[in-house]
Parts: structure tokens; C-alpha cells; sequence
């Protein structure tokens, strides 16, 4: 378990770093509370659980017997008449007991963690930049205002200040302010702003008269000071409504899943099945006859009866028909399309609880043997072959998924073929442990001098 405590720490950390990575930019500059960066990790790392708890497993597998292998201690317990599954036994019954708390963890823990984790995301996304004035730029992080300075002193003093109020759905008004210095104070979530010297101009919208009935009337005004107000509350960090995110497929348990897969399915079907009679509604047959006063139009029919502009609408109006009826089709058939779709994501995610329960025993069934084949502990060479066997099984993992996604193939295909593809390994490696691994014991030099001392065939 030392292995484990060491490399699941470690997994997680350098997903964390990853996370930090591509989301820094909406974290910094916004004045986020510490508090709540801690938690966006927490939830950040509850939902890299399903790597990184695999991974560890197989780091820490292997590196558990590579270091048994290596100091002979595994060669003593098969001398002792132990067999290799004797000698697994312990760790597999730890390895179940991780195994249902993954699943537990999976089907509980992850969807609310998924579901935080969205609605805080998505709320740090949102909240605006703190104020933070450069010099010879405008400043558009309060809503409604736009600020400019041309430089700023040591003491706080700015100069050459340029205020543009633009709130014409609130005041009907829009102002500009320029003054040659000023000083900022925050109060609560208010800013007052005391400017010196300064010109105000304001403008009369008119919203009330039509476009050419306006007279553009504006005030302008000086002063030598002057106090500006201005709300702060746009730049409060404020969470989202969680119930935004509660209805997406990641914040589901596995019982609301089928309920939602069921549900999708059954709509799609009805679809189908109003297509169908739709379809039937738009191909009945029609007699092209006609009785007029008890006899039978001559042999031509109904076409023949009709005149060249009578037929040219008959022929339009049957033109629009097919096309209306065709477009109808269309668009039931796209609309049952994506209800399988979503199906099929909701589908991702039921496998997925199960997924990462079993991936730890595969792992483990992978990781354990090929220590005690390649006999090298530490953090060298199993770190490298762990890392390697983890990337085919992500990337066959990732690969899966998208081709459920696509619709190239089942759920159950996509989401289990890299378990599938793995399996092979897992039994072979275990196979070549209970063999004492000979068929990796090459002897290189025997095989080189071999080579060597061949005789080439003489020619006739």
C-alpha cells in the first residue's frame, strides 16, 4: 500500500497541473477569493479520479513487485511452495475492496462533484476582471462603463481621466467625463471617484420620438471637483444556480441513467413511428378517374380533362407536396437521429460507472506480473512501462468513446474495447509469471555468438 499512497497523490497532482493549465487564464486577474480556487480543486480532483486512481494502481503494482523480484524476496515465496496467485491473493482482495469503492464513488460521489464543479466552473468563467487600470487603455470590466487614464502616480493620483457612462437602458442618458486628475476610493461595492478640473458632456437619447423627430439635445458642463459613483456589484463573485447543469448525463446515478436512457428511447421509437404514418398518409393511392353526370371521362383520364394551366398547378401543387412530405421525413429522421445520440451519451456514462471499477483489476492483473518479469523497482523503468500501458489504454479508451459518439458503434463496444484489447496482455503477462517469466529471459550474447559463428552455405 506504500506504493499506492505515493503514486495516487502523485497522479493527481500532475492532473491538477493540467487543469491549472488550460483554465488559467479565466482564474487569473479576477480577484477570486482563496477559498474558492480550493474549491474549484477539490472538485477539479474529484472528477480526475477516474485516471488517476488507475494509473496509481499500476504504478504502484508494478513498482510493488519489481522491488519483490528484484531483492529475490518473490523467488523465496515461490520456493516456499506459494504459487503466484497464492502470493497475489492479498493484494486481489484489497484490489476488490478499491474496486466496489470506485464504483461506489462513481455512481455517488462523481456526478455531484461533476455537477459543483460545472456550476462553480462556470461561475469563475463569468465573473469579470477585477479593476485594474493601465495606463493608455480603456477598462470595460464594469458594466456599462468604460475607463481610461493616461498615466498614474505613486500616490495614487491619476491623470487625464476619461469616463464614458453608457448605461442608456438605465439612465436614458449617455455621459462622458474627462478631467486632468483624480483619485479612487472603494467603499463597500461602491467606487467614488473624485475628479479636479474636469468638462462633462451628456446626452438626451430621446427614446420616446421617432428617429427624425429627434433634436439631439446634449448639457455640457464644467467643474473644478467633483464626486463619480460608480456600482461594483458586476464584479462580485456570485454562484450560478446548480439546477442549470442537474439534467446533463455526467450528474446522473446509474438508476437515473436507465431512467433517461428508457425515456430517450422510447420518444425516438414514437418518432419513427410517426414517420411511418406520415409517410403512409402521403402515398395513398387515388383512382385517376372521375364521373361527371354518371360517365366516365374518355381514356386519358383526369390529365387529359385538365387545361395546360390547370396542369401546370396540378403539377406545382404535386411538386410542393413531395417536397413538404420529403422535407417532413427529413426532418423526423434528423430528429430521431439526435434522441439516439443522446441515448448513446447517456449510455457513455452508464458504462462508465462500471468502467473504472473494472479497469483497476485489469490494471492491476497488468501491472503486478510485469513487475515480477521485469524485476526492477523503484521509480525508473516502472514509471516508464506504466506510463506507456496507461497512454494505449487511454488512448483506446478515448478512441471508444468517440466512435459511440460518432455512431460507429455500440456503447457496449466503444466503452469496453480497450478492456477487451487489454485482457490478452493481462493473461499472457500473468501466465509468464507463474512460468518464472522465461520466455523474457533472452540470452543476448548466446544469441549474438551464435550469429556469428554461422558458416555461410556454400554455392554449386
Amino acid at each position: 500500500m506504500a506504493p499506492f499512497a505515493v503514486t495516487m497523490p502523485v497522479a493527481l497532482f500532475i492532473l491538477d497541473m493540467q487543469f491549472l493549465w488550460v483554465y488559467a487564464d479565466d482564474l487569473i486577474g479576477k480577484g477570486l477569493a482563496p477559498w474558492v480556487i480550493a474549491e474549484l480543486m477539490m472538485y477539479a480532483s474529484a472528477r480526475l479520479v477516474n485516471l488517476a486512481l488507475p494509473l496509481a494502481i499500476l504504478v504502484a503494482s508494478i513498482m510493488a513487485f519489481g522491488s519483490l523480484s528484484e531483492r529475490n524476496e518473490l523467488t523465496a515465496l515461490k520456493s516456499a511452495g506459494l504459487s503466484i496467485f497464492r502470493i497475489f491473493r492479498p493484494l486481489v482482495v484489497t484490489m476488490l475492496l478499491i474496486s466496489f469503492g470506485a464504483f461506489w464513488f462513481s455512481n455517488a460521489a462523481w456526478p455531484v462533484a461533476n455537477l459543483k464543479f460545472r456550476a462553480l466552473l462556470f461561475s469563475v468563467t463569468q465573473k469579470k476582471p477585477t479593476l485594474n487600470l493601465v495606463p493608455g487603455a480603456f477598462y470595460n470590466g464594469i458594466e456599462g462603463f468604460a475607463i481610461r487614464v493616461d498615466s498614474k502616480e505613486e500616490n495614487g493620483v491619476l491623470n487625464d481621466l476619461f469616463i464614458h457612462d453608457h448605461r442608456e437602458g438605465e439612465t436614458g442618458v449617455s455621459r462622458v467625463i474627462r478631467a486632468e486628475r483624480g483619485q479612487m476610493e472603494q467603499q463597500g461595492d461602491r467606487l467614488i471617484m473624485t475628479l479636479h478640473n474636469g468638462v462633462s458632456y451628456e446626452e438626451d437619447l430621446e427614446q420616446s420620438k421617432r428617429r427624425k423627430e429627434r433634436l439631439q439635445p446634449h448639457i455640457s458642463s464644467s467643474f473644478e471637483r467633483q464626486l463619480f459613483e460608480i456600482d461594483l456589484a458586476s464584479l462580485d463573485f456570485s454562484k450560478v444556480d446548480e439546477g442549470l447543469f442537474k439534467r446533463a448525463h455526467e450528474m446522473m446515478t446509474i438508476a437515473q441513467l436507465q431512467l433517461a436512457i428508457d425515456s430517450i428511447e422510447g420518444m425516438a421509437n414514437d418518432r419513427l413511428h410517426e414517420i411511418q404514418l406520415y409517410g403512409a398518409r402521403q402515398t395513398a393511392l387515388f383512382r385517376d378517374s372521375i364521373e361527371t353526370a354518371g360517365a366516365p371521362f374518355a381514356a386519358g383520364g383526369i390529365w387529359n380533362a385538365l387545361s395546360p394551366t390547370q396542369r401546370r398547378m396540378a403539377f406545382d401543387g404535386a411538386r410542393s407536396l413531395a417536397r413538404n412530405g420529403q422535407q417532413g421525413i427529413a426532418n423526423g429522421l434528423e430528429d430521431a437521429r439526435g434522441r439516439r445520440k443522446a441515448m448513446d451519451r447517456h449510455a457513455i456514462e452508464w458504462h462508465r460507472k462500471f468502467f473504472l471499477a473494472l479497469s483497476c483489476i485489469l490494471l492491476f492483473f497488468i501491472g503486478a506480473p510485469l513487475g515480477a518479469i521485469i524485476r526492477k523497482g523503484g521509480l525508473g523503468m516502472p514509471t516508464v512501462l506504466a506510463i506507456g500501458i496507461f497512454l494505449a489504454f487511454y488512448v483506446l479508451s478515448m478512441l471508444g468513446e468517440q466512435m459511440v459518439k460518432s455512431g460507429q458503434v455500440s456503447p457496449v463496444i466503444g466503452m469496453w474495447m480497450s478492456s477487451l484489447i487489454l485482457l490478452p496482455l493481462a493473461v499472457f503477462l500473468t501466465r509468464q509469471a507463474m512460468r518464472d517469466a522465461s520466455a523474457f529471459q533472452i540470452k543476448w550474447p548466446s544469441i549474438l555468438k551464435g550469429v556469428f559463428r554461422m558458416k555461410p552455405t556454400p554455392t554449386t
